[in-house]
């Protein structure tokens, strides 16, 4: 927000006599009035306009597209889809613009109002990587001997690819993904069930956390 809040006092300086308002993580506005004004606002806080806004500026872009997270992309599209439908129609006058760079897939998708044509083009690039949803991700996170304990104990599908160890949000805790087809999700989940079951059991006193398809991968 206090980026938003820097955006809207320069707006103001450079837009003397017009309205600013912010929306975002102190005060979420649902709507604004269809009189003249200048609306900053973060992601996902976007108040509706009344008639609808004459012009939408989607900026930072690359704080949205540059994160460390496997649906950065399709978020980011979600995201600027649900703020340019806020724009009146073209007919009317209103405009979108996207301050990025044109040859990035999402951006093109904008551009040609095509949110399918990226659907399909990350689907492909997910299949030819083995990402999700094309492959099923299991990530265990805790004390390395707790993770070494249950990847023992599961009697993993004979194609499980173990990959790791991968940084870990804590220091002292080690992080390994499992990952196999998707038609073999179901048998992965039920063997790491299973195998959690028996540490259970054994009243095992180190915890490990179980993630599927987590949004952080490496």
């Amino acid at each position: 927000m206090t980026g938003a809040r820097r955006t809207a006092e320069e707006l103001g300086r450079a837009f003397a006599g017009v309205p600013v308002k912010t929306s975002g993580r102190d005060e979420i506005l649902d709507t604004v009035p269809g009189t003249a004004a200048l609306v900053v606002a973060t992601p996902g806080a976007e108040p509706v306009a009344e008639g609808g806004y004459g012009a939408v500026l989607l900026l930072d872009s690359w704080a949205l597209l540059s994160r460390a997270d496997l649906r950065a992309a399709e978020e980011t599209m979600r995201r600027w889809l649900s703020a340019a439908a806020l724009a009146r129609p073209a007919k009317q006058g209103g405009r979108v613009v996207v301050v990025a760079d044109g040859s990035l897939a999402p951006v093109q998708a904008l551009l040609r109002w095509d949110p399918g044509w990226f659907a399909s083009r990350e689907l492909a690039e997910r299949r030819e990587l083995g990402f999700p949803p094309a492959a099923r991700f299991v990530s265990l996170t805790g004390k390395t001997e707790a993770v070494n304990e249950l990847l023992e104990i599961a009697q993993l599908p004979d194609v499980a690819e173990i990959l790791g160890p991968v940084p870990a949000a804590e220091e002292d805790q080690e992080r390994m993904l499992v990952r196999v087809p998707r038609g073999r999700a179901a048998e992965l989940a039920r063997a790491l069930h299973q195998a959690a079951g028996v540490r259970s059991a054994k009243r095992a006193s180190l915890p490990v956390r179980v993630q599927v398809d987590p949004a952080e991968l490496l």
